[in-house]
């Protein structure tokens, strides 16, 4: 049996955590997350997906502030855990933590390693335009996602994929190839290989100039934008004062008018580009919830009414 600590935050993470307590070759006690924190509108404190996720399966949830707390250090050392799986868990883990271990402590990554490490790797291969991502486990040393590596398994990637799939989609893959790279590793039936020198790239923490949506750039660039901050934090734009989120658009035909018009043609709302029109399929108004395209339609105070220059910032 593999006695493993489990170490993670968001939503992501809970696929790996799950296919851990299933398996019956692992044994998981413990789990670490980040504090409860308040979030959304309103502030309120709230748990974490793993944290939930733990409790409902009677796993003891603990929730350091910080690793470099010697005590933290001297309760980890002290349980001699076969491995550590450390998942979207929010902060960082010293040389202490990670030669802990027998076995080490095994990341999740959500990009084909060397590309894309980092904090945004699922928006920012998006937004690159890259055909292909995946999952990569490795064996975490005190780089940024600079660990030797295990198993990768890739999904493609076209012009309509958005951060939200992609997310379900990897982090669904994430649990059963880390379970399995973990018996691999125990068994010896794998050695860790370095990752390569070349093709090395960053992912970029997302700002919010970053989802500010500039219609004077090509079709392409602004599909693939808007689809990689699709949910978080949403790609905008202004119609006057009004703050317009756009998830989902699609390539359209017809003729261009000046970048950033934006109008009704019958059962289409377009938009133009530097060189293309595009059909919003997905959006949200100030104050409201999101709409596909039928609602849009069928909106009687919509910016679309009459035909709107768009704007990056608010008039």
């Amino acid at each position: 049996m593999l006695r493993v600590l489990f170490a993670g935050t968001p939503d992501f993470a809970v696929p790996t955590l799950r296919a851990l307590i299933d398996d019956p070759d692992i044994v998981i006690e413990y789990v670490l997350t980040q504090p409860d924190r308040p979030s959304g509108r309103g502030q309120k404190v709230s748990e974490s997906a793993v944290k939930r996720c733990a409790l409902e399966a009677n796993l003891t949830v603990r929730q350091p502030i910080t690793l470099k707390d010697p005590n933290e250090i001297a309760w980890i050392h002290a349980q001699e855990f076969d491995a550590i799986v450390v998942v979207a868990y929010g902060q960082i883990l010293n040389a202490e933590v990670l030669q802990s271990p027998r076995l080490g402590c095994l990341n999740v990554h959500a990009s084909l390693l060397p590309k894309w490490r980092g904090a945004a790797p699922l928006q920012r291969a998006i937004e690159a335009g890259d055909t292909a991502t995946g999952i990569t486990i490795m064996v975490m040393d005190e780089g940024l996602d600079t660990g030797p590596m295990l198993n990768t398994a890739s999904v493609p990637i076209d012009d309509q994929t958005t951060t939200a799939e992609l997310h379900d989609q990897l982090a669904t893959i994430g649990g059963p190839l880390l379970v399995h790279s973990l018996k691999q590793l125990d068994q010896g039936a794998i050695q860790p290989i370095e990752q390569p020198h070349d093709g090395v790239t960053y992912a970029h923490k997302i700002t919010t100039d970053d989802a500010c949506i500039r219609w004077n750039r090509d079709h392409t660039q602004v599909m693939r934008q808007i689809h990689a901050f699709n949910p978080v934090p949403g790609a905008f734009t202004f119609a006057g004062s009004s703050r317009i989120k756009i998830y989902s658009v699609r390539a359209a035909t017809g003729s261009t008018r000046q970048a950033g018009m934006l109008w009704k043609e019958n059962d289409q709302i377009l938009v133009s580009t530097r060189n293309g029109n595009l059909q919003i399929l997905d959006c949200q108004l100030p104050g409201g919830k999101r709409m596909m395209l039928e609602q849009m339609l069928s909106h009687q105070s919509a910016p679309w009414i009459e035909p709107i220059q768009l704007l990056e910032q608010g008039a």
